[in-house]
C-alpha cells in the first residue's frame, strides 16, 4: 500500500491560499486527503496530506508548491498537526487513572483507554467501531443510559485474564449545544482505587489556628498564647468541657510546631486497662499469650519527632500514670517484657474535663503527674461564655451543612438566633454543631426559625430562671439590644434568688469571673437596690 505525502506550507497570510492550493492539486490531478489552515502572526501554515500513488516525487512536490504565489517555504511533514493532537489525547486518556469508553448516538463504541480495555478484557481494535451491545450484553451501563438518556451509577463486576475485576461505574449522556442527544460516556474505577481514596480522604488533615471559628476575646488570647508556646517541647494541658475542641486545639499547636513527625491522638477514656501499656509502650516477642513475632512498638515510639495527645488523662487507672511519668521525666520507654531503655522524641499534650485538683485530693489521681503535666495549661471556655462565637458558628456550620445537603443557602431568623443565644450549650460547639444540622435538615424554608431548633429538652436554656421570665420583644429594638436586655433579666433574678455571687454563677453555669464581667457589663449595681452584695451578703 502506497502512503500519503504529508506537507507544511508557509505562505505571508493573505486571501486565496487555500483556494490556490486547491486549484493547483486539480490541475495536476492530485487528491487532497486533509487540509488545515493555522494563521499565526502575519504567516498562514498550511498542513495537507495528498494521496499517494501519483507520480511526482517529494523533490517534485515541494518545487509544484513553490510556483504558489507568497509562499515562503515547504517541507515534507512525518505527522500532521491534528495527528500529534490525537496521539497526545491517546496519550492523555490512557495515563488516566479511570477506563473510559464512549459511544455515539447508535450505541457504536468510538472512544475506549487502555484503563477500559484492562477492565473488559478486550483489545482496542476489538472496541472501537463496535456495537456497545455486542461487549457487554448483560446489565450494560452505557445500553441503559443511552436508552433512558440519564446518568446511571452501579457497581460492576468484570472477569479478566488476570481474574475478577471490582469496579464502579458512572454512565452519563452526551448533549450538543442545541441540546440534543449524540452519544454516552462511561466511566470506570476500579474499587481498590476508590478504597485507597476514601481512607485518604478520612484520614485527619491538618489543623490550623486559622481554621478556627472565634471572634471573642477568650478565644483570640488562648490563640496567641498557644502560638508563643507552639515551639517549646514543653508538655501542654488543655482543660475544658466536653464539646469545647481540645483535640482540634491541640492538633493546631502540633502543626504550628513544625515538627516533622506525626500527631498520634490516644483517648485514655477508650483503651481497656489491660491494653493500655502494651498500645503505650510497646511489647517483644513472647511478651504474653497472642503476643506478635518480633514483638510491636508502642505509640510513644511512633510519634517520634512529632506529637502524641493523650486525652481524657484523668481516666488513666494508677498503674498506668506512673510509668508515663517515668517517660516524661526520662524520655524513654522500655517495652513489655524488655530491658532495652528506647529513647522517644515525642511533645505531649495532654487534655481533660476533669478537676485534676480534685482528684489529686481523693487520691484518684498522681500527684507527682499532676505537677509533671500541669506545666503550660490553656483553659477552653465553654461555648457559653462565647456570647460571640454563637451567632458566627451557626453561620459557618449552617452554610456547611447547606452545601452538603445540596439545599439553597440558609439563614437563622431573629427567632432563631434568640434561641440559640439563650441556651447554656452543656454539649459546646459539639452540641451546637448537631443542632444546626438537624436544623437544616428538617427546615424546609430558606430561614430557619426557633421552630426548626430543637434543643435538649431535658437541659434547661439558662437555668430554672429562665423559665419564670419571658422574653420582650420591642419594636425597633435590634437583636443585640433585645439580647442584652434578656440576659440583665436573668441575670438579676440569679442573682437576688441566691446568697452569693459563686452560687449565682453555679446557678447559670457560668464561672465566677465570666459573671463579674457580665455584671460590670450590664451595670447591674444601678439596677436594683436588693442586689446580695448590697444588703452585706457574702461575695464568695
Amino acid at each position: 500500500m502506497v502512503e500519503n505525502k504529508k506537507y507544511k506550507l508557509l505562505f505571508k497570510d493573505r486571501i486565496g491560499i487555500v483556494f490556490d492550493i486547491t486549484r493547483l492539486m486539480m490541475a495536476h490531478k492530485l487528491n487532497i486527503i486533509s487540509m488545515e489552515v493555522e494563521q499565526k502572526e502575519g504567516f498562514a501554515q498550511i498542513s495537507v496530506e495528498i494521496e499517494g500513488g501519483h507520480s511526482l516525487d517529494t523533490e517534485e512536490m515541494l518545487a509544484l508548491f513553490s510556483t504558489l504565489p507568497a509562499i515562503d517555504s515547504q517541507t515534507e511533514l512525518k505527522r500532521l498537526p491534528q495527528e500529534k493532537r490525537e496521539k497526545w489525547f491517546r496519550t492523555l486518556f490512557d495515563g488516566m487513572s479511570e477506563g473510559i469508553v464512549s459511544v455515539n448516538s447508535k450505541g457504536m463504541i468510538n472512544t475506549a483507554n487502555s484503563v477500559a480495555c484492562r477492565i473488559l478484557n478486550t483489545p482496542y481494535e476489538n472496541l472501537v467501531n463496535t456495537y456497545v451491545g455486542e461487549i457487554t450484553p448483560k446489565n450494560n451501563l452505557l445500553m441503559e443510559c443511552m436508552q433512558k438518556r440519564i446518568p446511571v451509577n452501579r457497581r460492576k463486576s468484570a472477569v479478566t485474564s488476570t481474574g475478577r475485576v471490582d469496579f464502579y461505574g458512572s454512565a452519563k449522556p452526551i448533549h450538543d449545544s442545541q441540546g440534543g442527544f449524540v452519544g454516552a460516556v462511561l466511566l470506570m474505577k476500579d474499587l481498590q482505587e476508590v478504597k485507597a481514596m476514601v481512607d485518604a480522604v478520612m484520614t485527619p488533615i491538618d489543623f490550623k489556628f486559622d481554621d478556627f471559628i472565634g471572634e471573642s476575646p477568650a478565644i483570640k488570647n488562648l490563640i496567641t498564647f498557644a502560638k508563643r508556646i507552639a515551639e517549646l517541647d514543653t508538655i501542654v494541658s488543655i482543660t475544658g468541657e466536653s464539646g469545647t475542641g481540645k483535640e482540634l486545639f491541640a492538633r493546631a499547636i502540633h502543626f504550628e510546631s513544625g515538627r516533622p513527625g506525626p500527631f498520634i491522638p490516644i483517648n485514655c477514656a477508650a483503651l481497656p486497662e489491660q491494653l493500655i501499656e502494651s498500645e503505650l509502650f510497646g511489647y517483644i516477642d513472647g511478651a504474653f499469650t497472642g503476643a506478635k513475632k518480633k514483638g510491636k512498638p508502642g505509640l510513644f515510639e511512633a510519634a517520634q519527632n512529632g506529637t502524641i495527645f493523650l486525652d481524657e488523662i484523668g481516666d488513666m487507672p494508677p498503674g498506668p500514670q506512673a510509668k508515663i511519668l517515668r517517660v516524661l521525666q526520662e524520655g524513654c520507654v522500655r517495652r513489655i517484657g524488655g530491658v532495652e531503655e528506647i529513647p522517644v522524641n515525642a511533645r505531649v499534650i495532654t487534655a481533660t474535663n476533669k478537676n485534676l485538683n480534685d482528684m489529686v485530693a481523693a487520691g484518684d489521681f498522681r500527684e507527682d503527674l499532676f505537677y509533671r503535666i500541669n506545666v503550660l495549661t490553656i483553659q477552653i471556655p465553654p461555648l457559653r461564655e462565647r456570647e460571640l462565637d454563637i451567632t458566627l458558628m451557626a453561620g459557618k456550620f449552617l452554610n456547611r451543612f447547606n452545601r452538603k445537603l445540596e439545599k439553597k443557602e440558609q439563614t437563622i431568623d431573629t427567632s432563631g438566633l434568640e434561641k440559640l443565644l439563650s441556651y447554656s450549650w452543656p454539649g459546646n460547639v459539639r452540641e451546637l454543631q448537631n443542632v444546626i444540622e438537624r436544623a437544616s435538615i428538617f427546615s424546609n424554608s430558606n430561614e430557619i426559625s426557633a421552630d426548626s431548633i430543637h434543643l435538649n429538652s431535658k437541659q434547661s436554656n439558662c437555668g430554672q430562671p429562665c423559665k419564670a421570665i419571658p422574653a420582650t420583644v420591642s419594636t425597633g429594638s435590634s437583636l443585640k439590644e433585645m439580647v442584652g436586655k434578656y440576659e440583665m433579666r436573668i441575670l438579676l433574678e440569679a442573682l437576688n434568688s441566691t446568697p452569693s455571687i459563686r452560687k449565682a454563677a453555679k446557678k447559670l453555669s457560668i464561672s465566677h469571673t465570666a459573671l463579674l464581667k457580665k455584671i460590670e457589663k450590664h451595670q447591674l449595681r444601678n439596677e436594683s437596690k436588693v442586689l446580695p452584695w448590697e444588703s452585706g451578703a457574702p461575695l464568695n
